[in-house]
């Protein structure tokens, strides 16, 4: 077991950290820009290292003073936590370099799946079922015009090296094709700094559905059961349950054998996602986010694992704690974002509680919130034995939940989980836009 870890990154997911360290016996060593120097993540950890100030660019996405910051205060390994750099091959493989553990996946292997061309590739090659699309990135207009040909309209373009919706246009027709193409690559080489983007048949109204995986580096995989992430605004992720209402006992089984052929064959280690869309009776594998998800604890709460702590050990030292296939699980699970809609202070902060009820943030009153970073505030995780008893059990802790001083999307929750639509589970991921957004 490792002794002490750095985590490179900041709020709830840090301070999520921090406390499944603090049980493994594991001391941490928090980072934070100028910006943070009054954040929760650093009063807890053991200790705490400025790096930089507010901007993320000068800070938080530099790795240098990341690896740093961990070798002078002795570390044994670095946590990337999600977003920022948890996801980046280049700092997975200087974090190696530098004779610290990555906490993650190998550095190919982000590589490779964070290529989306590749990644369908390779989830082809291991049997799981893709959308209709590309099988290289589309060099120029003509070949996209090509594409489009063979694929029929609607299409969507996505960037290969893309994520979080960035780099993603729908096209429905002939003449939006080739605006929409500059305009995607242009987003893509902004965002990513590469202009690759791939064509896809576009599913107008599918359901997002993921898999929480758990493997050891060696071959062996433990599935946490489903997520249903398809209540979306713009591509991001709004409310989390487990299990889905929208895949049969049969499609379960075939993701979850697909899903731990893939990993098994990869040799995966740590903690990973595989994400697909579902239309109907079928099912397309989208993506692999090889890292840990902000909606982790929604499979926490059904299953009693530790994410965290088995993503560490598998890590550190190639080992999980849990059998390989499905881990039981029991009941309903559902998460809500609590997201801020600007930047200020907390001047009173309630959080809810009771039987069932979970609330993993970083806000204290008093704390700031800066308008530097992700809006991501708090998330509210419910637990109980039925959906509906869920339903309930998360419109109650809602409503205890008060968070002021800044303004928060909670309303637009309460509206989502109230709604007749959603409560029925008959929805797709056009819900927000037609029942939710201007109602």
């Amino acid at each position: 077991m490792i002794k002490r870890l750095l985590i490179a990154n900041r709020g709830e997911i840090a301070v999520r950290i921090i406390r499944s360290c603090r049980e493994a016996g594991i001391e941490t060593v928090a980072v934070y820009s100028e910006a943070d120097a009054e954040s929760l993540h650093v009063k807890l950890a053991d200790e705490a290292v400025c790096i930089g100030p507010p901007p993320s660019v000068k800070s938080y996405l530099v790795p240098e003073n990341l690896i740093m910051a961990a070798l002078r205060r002795g570390c044994d390994a670095v946590h990337p936590g999600v977003g920022f750099l948890s996801e980046n091959a280049a700092f997975a493989d200087l974090v190696n370099n530098a004779g610290l553990l990555f906490i993650g996946p190998s550095p190919d292997l982000i590589e490779l799946l964070g290529d989306k061309v590749a990644a369908r590739a390779a989830a082809e090659r291991f049997g799981l079922p893709v959308t209709p699309g590309t099988k290289e990135a589309v060099l120029g207009e003509e070949a996209a015009r090509a594409a489009v040909k063979t694929l029929g309209f609607p299409v969507i373009i996505k960037a290969a090296a893309g994520g979080g919706g960035k780099g993603m246009r729908v096209v429905r027709d002939q003449e939006e094709l080739a605006v929409n193409f500059r305009l995607c690559v242009r987003e893509a080489e902004a965002a990513f700094a590469d202009g690759r983007v791939f064509i896809e048949r576009y599913i107008e109204k599918p359901r997002h559905v993921e898999l929480q995986v758990l493997s050891d580096g060696a071959g062996k995989v433990a599935l946490l059961g489903d997520r249903d992430c398809t209540v979306q605004q713009n591509h991001q992720k709004l409310v989390e349950e487990s299990p889905s209402h929208a895949i049969s006992a049969a499609m379960r089984q075939a993701m979850a054998e697909g899903a731990e052929r893939m990993f098994r064959e990869l040799r995966y280690c740590g903690a990973g996602t595989i994400e697909f869309l579902v239309e109907g009776d079928a099912y397309y594998f989208m993506e692999v986010n090889a890292r840990l998800q902000v909606e982790h604890p929604v499979s926490e709460m059904l299953t009693g694992v530790d994410i965290v702590r088995q993503q560490t050990l598998a890590c550190t030292e190639g080992r999980i704690e849990l059998t390989g296939g499905v881990v039981p699980a029991r009941g309903h699970a559902l998460e809500c974002r609590i997201n801020a809609q600007g930047p200020g202070s907390i001047t009173r902060l309630r959080s809810p509680g009771g039987p069932g009820v979970r609330f993993d943030s970083h806000l204290y009153q008093g704390a700031d919130v800066p308008p530097w970073y992700d809006s991501l505030l708090a998330k509210l995780i419910v637990h109980a034995e039925t959906r509906p008893a869920a339903l309930a059990r998360m419109d109650r802790a809602l409503g205890e939940l008060v968070i002021d001083g800044v303004k928060t999307n909670q309303p637009t929750q309460r509206s989502i989980i109230a709604h007749p639509v959603f409560r029925a589970g008959v929805f797709d991921t056009s819900f927000y836009e037609k029942h939710i957004d201007g109602a």
